[in-house]
């Protein structure tokens, strides 16, 4: 069931709200920075990942570096900033994703199964043009970056399928999750989630006291750093032939942990 769950979810439903999400939504490219940032922070927690498993072998690598990294952007962190921080809080949680997509709907799973210790560029961008999510996301940015848009009667369907995906992500994870009684299933939960979250409130605290932007966009970045990780995890990890049990139980550790972490940053905020 969770593998055809994980089909319908990351061909279909995923992709249908990555099209009505940005539908119409002009990018500037004076704000490319966040973007920076999202991309960023998914390279430096696939490094964090990777050095962590490093003395357990690859296989154990690749596992950390796909479910460390990646935020849940569109599920988790925009109704957030939606219900919050208003239009201003949503264009920078945008812009966040366009950077965190390209690692959670693709980048990620290509460079871990593309891995035998080395770096090559082909395989990886073999395994990311096949990634529809990720062609949908970058076929939207290049729409928002020319000022065009589809035509409504697209967007009023894709915005059909694409509200089932909520739902069907948080389905695919609960079916999907899966706990064997292993003392190291929780080490592996404690470990890797402790480092995502000590790595984003520092770089929280550090984007709303330290970084030059306006009000709205370090409160935004402060959700998107707390937001837990992706929803794509899963399903890739069960396409590479891992644990996908572990990584959906860690995907839901991680929805629990972030509620509390964002709401309480959204109280003192706010």
């Amino acid at each position: 069931d969770f593998h055809v769950l994980s089909k319908i979810v990351i061909k279909i439903t995923l992709t249908a709200a990555i099209v009505t999400n940005f539908s119409g939504r002009e990018m500037q490219t004076s704000m490319l920075l966040l973007t920076l940032m999202g991309f960023g922070f998914g390279v430096l927690m696939m490094i964090v990942g990777s050095v962590m498993y490093l003395p357990q072998g690859r296989e154990r690598q690749a596992f950390a570096m796909l479910n460390a990294s990646g935020c849940n952007i569109g599920n988790f962190a925009m109704p957030f900033a939606q219900g919050f921080l208003g239009p201003v809080g949503v264009i920078a949680v945008s812009l966040f994703d366009c950077g965190n997509s390209m690692i959670c709907l693709g980048g990620a799973y290509s460079i871990v199964k593309s891995g035998d210790g080395k770096f090559r560029i082909k395989p990886i961008l073999n395994n990311l043009v096949h990634s529809i999510p990720l062609m949908t996301y970058i076929f939207m940015t290049i729409l928002g970056l020319l000022h065009l848009s589809l035509p409504a009667p697209v967007v009023e369907f894709a915005g059909i399928v694409g509200n089932a995906n909520a739902f069907m992500a948080m389905l695919m994870i609960g079916v999907g999750f899966h706990l064997n009684g292993d003392p190291s299933q929780i080490g592996d939960i404690i470990k890797i989630l402790g480092v995502r979250y000590i790595i984003g409130i520092a770089l929280a605290l550090a984007a709303y006291f330290i970084l030059p932007l306006p009000l709205e966009y370090r409160q935004a970045l402060v959700i998107v750093f707390l937001a837990p990780v992706a929803s794509a995890n899963p399903p890739f990890t069960a396409q590479m032939g891992s644990d996908f049990g572990l990584a959906s139980a860690i995907n839901s550790v991680s929805i629990i942990a972030s509620i509390v972490l964002i709401t309480t940053a959204l109280v003192i905020m706010l």
